[in-house]
């Protein structure tokens, strides 16, 4: 498969995973697109810098956003592998100059993965009155053959804000181990956000902790998790309230049916006696009469059960 026919299926597959076609078109977009280890096309924008190189089974990718940077567009990624069997392996770097201003959009797409590993490493430098956006939204195919390991580690300068979103609701997820830490400094904040649903026999484990170090300094993790069929959930959060005035809330919702197992592990440290850590976890089944409803209206059990979910975790 050339370039061009690569470019031609990640893009439908970006389409599949909610992207919109037009801003892997624009030349007022910022953006990255890779299949497997082949980057396909980078546009830069004033004060965004890219560097992509080509690795033997993935990209290492290098990108800078200049101080006092503000984008109006997010800066939009595209990753992913189609055909059946493949291994990706993502490096990446992202520095945020002081007092800049972005967003980012990634869409990874696996539309054919039957043995397909993707491996994202991130190391996250948000600088002093800096604020990044990164919203990460994946599409799987029917088979549940992608094994997804995203490991990010994210330190966020004095009143920096750092936003991570993970959203994984699309086809079968197969195996997802999520590894998420953020080590803040004062006045910083950082929240991290994950919805996923896991089908058949997936596997789904996350892992999120936060460092409040700086005084003033505040936490959130928010994770929402449905699973049904056979599938396993695993949840564990650990939040650190270091100094003086942070303040941190671990958030956890799980629902489960059929002979699925939801397991969550929250962790609640503090050093500081003017810091403040706090947790709330619920574990429930799906909501019985509104399937019933929705299957009074014509649908199929599983189809009724998909609409519930998918409305839970929009």
């Amino acid at each position: 498969m050339n370039s061009v026919d690569h470019f031609t299926a990640l893009a439908q597959a970006y389409q599949l995973a909610g992207g919109d076609l037009a801003v892997l078109q624009s030349s007022q977009v910022a953006r990255l697109v890779v299949s497997g280890n082949q980057v396909l096309e980078t546009n830069e924008m004033p004060g965004v810098h890219m560097q992509a190189d080509q690795m033997k089974d993935g990209v290492r990718v290098r990108l800078r956003v200049e101080p006092g940077t503000v984008l109006e567009q997010p800066i939009h990624l595209c990753f992913g592998v189609v055909p059946q069997e493949g291994r990706q392996v993502i490096l990446s770097e992202y520095d945020i100059g002081e007092g800049a201003r972005v967003e980012f959009v990634s869409h990874c797409s696996f539309p054919n993965a039957v043995d397909v590993l993707h491996l994202m490493e991130a190391t996250v430098r948000v600088g002093a009155q800096a604020k990044m956006v990164y919203n990460e939204v994946h599409y799987h195919g029917p088979q549940g053959g992608v094994v997804t390991r995203p490991k990010t580690r994210a330190s966020i300068g004095p009143g920096g804000h750092y936003q991570a979103g993970f959203r994984m609701v699309q086809g079968r997820i197969g195996e997802l181990d999520i590894d998420f830490s953020a080590d803040l400094d004062s006045g910083a904040t950082a929240e991290f956000t994950t919805k996923a649903y896991g089908k058949g026999d997936d596997r789904i484990r996350v892992k999120e902790v936060v460092y409040l170090r700086g005084a003033e300094s505040r936490g959130l993790t928010k994770t929402n998790i449905v699973v049904v069929d056979r599938a396993h959930t695993e949840v564990y959060t650990e939040m650190h309230g270091l100094a003086a005035g942070s303040r941190g809330h671990m958030e956890c919702t799980e629902i489960v049916g059929g002979q699925a197992v939801a397991r969550n592990v929250p962790v609640v440290l503090v050093s500081d006696e003017n810091a403040k850590v706090t947790h709330e976890a619920a574990i429930g089944s799906v909501d019985r009469k509104q399937i019933e409803t929705l299957m009074a209206r014509g649908l199929a059990e599983d189809e009724a059960v998909d609409v519930v979910v998918q409305g839970l975790l929009r």
